[in-house]
């Protein structure tokens, strides 16, 4: 379509340049549209703010986990409890338990709610990941410099890449230092929306001895919201490779989904929890929940610097 005006004297020249300054006001006004008014730095540290504030008053929730790995396919229900959370094994490759693997895992869980110090060493490791992954969300305000690269069904699109004046002086810092990628935030919540990023350097540990993570790894987190106030991991996937006290290097690799998120009751107990995990629906009901898979198959889900509170 043409859009300009035919001025006196000025001929088909005028109209030209008339419809070209037409042109570029309105993609100057679509572009202005596609990004708040604020620093993109300014922006991510407004959601690094609230993702802090859920992560301290987060509510408790009942979900599938299916993890992928190159042995076969689980899926189990979890239940979050205020001692950390509790899941049982519904499938295996797809297919319900048997009565012996059905009996081990039942007697798993009542040892579980026997053993003091069996709830207490799965106390503290929840603890220490909760610590962990405060620690990695207060620090991408700083590690990274932000830059808007657009919008899409309301969420803006931000590209990332190290933030060379900020000091690595932890473990966390250094790896999020070696890293770039986009992220994408919910334009009306300001909430972590989806993530995606790549190892771009190798980082040493030890000069090397210790350990090394090598460049080319990747990860991508998506987020869905469950109620008005609180998002939760959806999907959770990374691909490093990396190198242990001068061991052989080997794959760390997560592919886990997670979806069917029920609120319920908060400060359970885990025999509480328990509870609730026998009454659900049977096996044969949870995996007639369970959506298709749309990302790649990955290995074993093992804890990552960049995971996220599910």
């Amino acid at each position: 379509m043409q859009i300009g005006v035919l001025l006196p004297g000025g001929g088909e020249m005028r109209v030209l340049w008339v419809t070209l300054g037409v042109l570029a006001m309105t993609q100057g006004a679509l572009r202005v549209s596609c990004q708040p008014a604020e620093p993109a730095g300014q922006l991510v540290g407004e959601v690094v703010y609230n993702e802090l504030n859920d992560h301290q008053r987060h509510g408790y929730w009942q979900y599938w986990v299916e993890r992928r790995s190159q042995t076969g396919t689980s899926v189990e229900e979890q239940v979050e409890t205020a001692d950390g959370p509790i899941g049982r094994l519904m499938l295996s490759d797809g297919h319900a338990l048997g009565p012996e693997a059905e009996k081990a895992e039942q007697e798993r869980l009542q040892e579980l709610l026997r053993s003091p110090s069996e709830q207490a060493r799965q106390q503290k490791q929840y603890d220490e990941g909760e610590e962990r992954i405060g620690r990695i969300l207060a620090l991408l305000p700083s590690a990274f410099v932000y830059q808007y690269d657009g919008e899409e069904n309301g969420r803006y699109r931000l590209r990332f890449r190290p933030n060379r004046e900020d000091r690595a002086c932890t473990i966390e810092s250094r790896i999020l230092h070696a890293m770039s990628g986009t992220l994408w935030i919910d334009a009306r919540s300001k909430r972590l929306s989806r993530l995606e990023g790549q190892v771009d350097e190798n980082v040493d540990f030890g000069f090397g001895i210790l350990g090394r993570l090598y460049k080319g790894g990747w990860f991508r987190l998506e987020r869905v919201q469950v109620s008005a106030t609180e998002w939760k991991t959806e999907a959770f996937e990374v691909h490093m490779n990396i190198r242990a006290l001068m061991v052989k290097t080997f794959a760390r690799e997560t592919s886990e989904l997670r979806g069917g998120f029920v609120p319920v009751p908060t400060g359970m107990s885990l025999a509480e929890g328990l509870e609730m995990l026998n009454q659900s629906p049977g096996q044969s009901d949870a995996a007639v929940r369970k959506p298709p898979r749309t990302g790649t198959a990955g290995a074993q889900p093992v804890q990552t610097a960049l995971a996220m509170r599910p």
